[in-house]
């Protein structure tokens, strides 16, 4: 009897912002790891608490349009919930478009190196908090 060895489907939380745009979170390293490597588009947005284990967050919108400075905090209010630095207050937070986010060879589940990053500090927010689950 042979076991079925593929990993379980992605449990990504999706959050609707409203006028389009959708904001993914990752729940574990397998999660991340299809979120930032599979799912994000090139000119998504993609955040992730600095120094710090955490979901993976993708701030996905309409073709063509770039986010508010609002959307981005939004976004990475979000990131900081989901992680270890949820309860530190201001967190700062790294973001880069997606384009900018890769996976290097033979590094474990959930491990990126990003290029081009800014960092927002914000203070951690449920995704509930912003936008309505979907």
């Amino acid at each position: 009897m042979s076991r079925d060895r593929r990993p379980p489907p992605p449990r990504i939380l999706r959050y609707d912002l409203g006028d389009g745009w959708l904001l993914l979170v990752g729940r574990s390293d397998a999660d991340n790891d299809k979120l930032s490597t599979r799912i994000a588009r090139p000119n998504d947005y993609w955040f992730h608490v600095r120094g710090m284990p955490g979901s993976h967050v993708v701030l996905q919108g309409p073709s063509g349009e770039e986010p508010s400075r609002e959307l981005l905090k939004k976004a990475a209010s979000v990131a900081a919930h989901h992680s270890k630095a949820r309860d530190g207050g201001v967190v700062a937070v790294s973001y880069t478009q997606a384009k900018n986010v890769s996976k290097p060879r033979g590094v474990p589940l959930g491990t990126v190196t990003i290029r081009r990053e800014s960092v927002l500090k914000v203070r951690p927010t449920p995704g509930e908090d912003v936008g309505e689950a979907c």
